[in-house]
């Protein structure tokens, strides 16, 4: 059985159903969900969560596993530009990004000759640290400490250079502050500082670059409709409404979990809940939490929350791309407050345009805005979440929008208006300390030293998502789902 059919859950329960497995999903809400789910209000559909759909391969594999055309469950489209990026006092600098090779160099070298040379330099060194990770690390488990601990696999570690930070490496290559902050911001995207993120998240504004920036027609709850779908399709079951409060053990092997109302037996369970809070409210028995006792959850490392409104707005806006990223006037102190759990002075802020691209997202002649804010986690932050806090948050964005032109008169055509904060987050998702990415990618939360899809202190269970092995972002949650299915398929012998 698998607990909750989030992204991770349904990836692996669909791999595992369709390895001849009889699966079931226990989901404690009323349809997929996991932070890839909608909100829907007054006419106005948005993604909750993700909207960047990146590594679109990713994403068709888990149909193509299955011996389905990927076309006939979800419709991809690719974006060119990729997003607009906003820099400046007035947002004065405005660079459109594309990974077509002639606008891609054009832009660049408007901004500078000599760091467009330096930046494909860099996008040549990233690539192949990209090819060894993506060997070595991203697609494989590491079941046992010699897995990880032996010459070959440590040597091709060396050569990742993961002791740099991601800013730091960036820098060696390119001096313009508004490249290197053009192409360093995407390690939010994991949760991570891109001045404490190791260098090998450079991978991320590389993989945009190389595979391109997409869309699913109907947002990114599409993707979670048809997996649903197609487990369904295969055979398998969910039980919406039923949430797991206990994972049952027999000495030391995983026998099932408690519901509410009554117990369920299973040969394994796979847990798609977020590991931090699974492992410190699911297993009741210190013996089977092994090192990750509450004292360990509490310190480890975690990722940044969000704060995010969604705004209905009258009439259309033609004059932004889908995505868009609006810099703080000093970046670096901005992400120091993040981390650090300061209040925020002058935050940088991502707006999202699903109904430009997807017009059936909102009403005839409106347009949606997903607008999202950065921020700390509830165990970081210095402040209270309140009222006043939010308002003021919503205050600093609303007036940094006005200044793009087409956004100048955005408060008097709001219409409707939602916002999700990292309290909600803590509650409806079970994220630790309200974060929107589970735990950090750190040098010491990452490869071997993070969660594990293998529970070596249970036999028969089994975690995936965001804050295992190997990390958060859709793509690699889809890679955990993978990873997770291997794992059970070792042990039970399906091939």
């Amino acid at each position: 059985m698998v607990i909750g059919a989030g992204t991770a859950g349904l990836a692996s329960a669909i791999r595992l159903q369709n390895a001849g497995f009889e699966m079931e999903i226990f989901e404690k809400e009323s349809g997929p969900r996991g932070k890839m789910t909608q909100i829907k209000k007054d006419g106005f559909t948005f993604d909750l969560g993700p909207t960047i759909v990146m590594m679109p391969e990713e994403y068709m594999d888990i149909f193509k596993s299955c011996g389905r055309n990927p076309k006939d469950y979800i419709e991809m489209v690719k974006l060119d530009p990729m997003y607009n990026v906003f820099f400046g006092e007035n947002l004065e600098r405005k660079y459109e990004v594309s990974n077509d090779i002639v606008k891609l160099t054009s832009m660049l070298g408007n901004i500078s000759t000599d760091d467009t040379e330096g930046f494909f330099r860099f996008l040549s060194d990233i690539y192949t640290r990209f090819r060894i990770a993506e060997k070595h690390f991203i697609r494989k488990s590491f079941r046992k400490p010699s897995d990880f601990f032996n010459p070959k696999t440590l040597v091709q570690g060396l050569k990742l250079k993961t002791f740099d930070s991601a800013s730091n490496m960036l820098s060696k290559y390119v001096k313009n502050k508004d490249i290197q902050s053009m192409f360093s911001f995407q390690t939010l995207y994991i949760g991570v500082s891109p001045k404490k993120g190791p260098s090998f998240y450079n991978i991320i504004p590389m993989i945009e670059l190389l595979y391109g920036i997409w869309f699913i027609k109907g947002g990114m709850y599409s993707m979670a409709k048809a997996m649903e779908k197609l487990f369904l399709e295969l055979g398998g079951k969910i039980h919406y409404g039923e949430e797991a409060e206990e994972i049952l053990f027999e000495g030391e092997s995983c026998r099932g979990i408690a519901l509410k109302d009554r117990d369920i037996s299973s040969d394994f369970v796979l847990c798609n809940d977020d590991f931090p809070y699974a492992v410190k409210h699911l297993i009741k028995d210190p013996e089977r939490k092994g090192k990750y006792q509450d004292e360990k959850i509490d310190s480890m490392d975690y990722s940044c929350s969000c704060l995010i409104f969604y705004f209905g707005l009258q009439g259309e806006v033609s004059e932004l791309e889908v995505h868009n990223f609006i810099i703080s006037r000093d970046i670096d102190k901005n992400l120091d407050q993040i981390f650090e759990g300061e209040k925020l002075e002058d935050p940088s802020f991502y707006l999202f345009f699903p109904s430009k691209i997807d017009p059936s997202l909102a009403p005839k002649g409106h347009t949606g805005i997903y607008a999202l804010v950065p921020v700390s986690n509830l165990g970081s932050a210095k402040y209270e979440y309140s009222a006043k806090t939010i308002e003021e948050y919503r205050s600093a964005i609303i007036n940094r929008m006005k200044k793009i032109p087409g956004l100048d008169n955005v408060e008097e055509r709001i219409v409707s208006e939602t916002v999700i904060q990292p309290q909600d987050f803590k509650e409806k998702f079970h994220s630790y300390n309200g974060t929107c990415f589970g735990l950090q990618p750190t040098l010491t939360q990452s490869n071997y030293f993070r969660p594990q899809p293998k529970w070596k202190e249970a036999e028969g269970l089994y975690f995936c998502g965001s804050s295992t092995h190997p990390g958060a972002g859709v793509p690699i949650v889809l890679e955990s789902g993978r990873l997770a299915s291997e794992e059970v398929i070792k042990d039970y012998g399906y091939e």
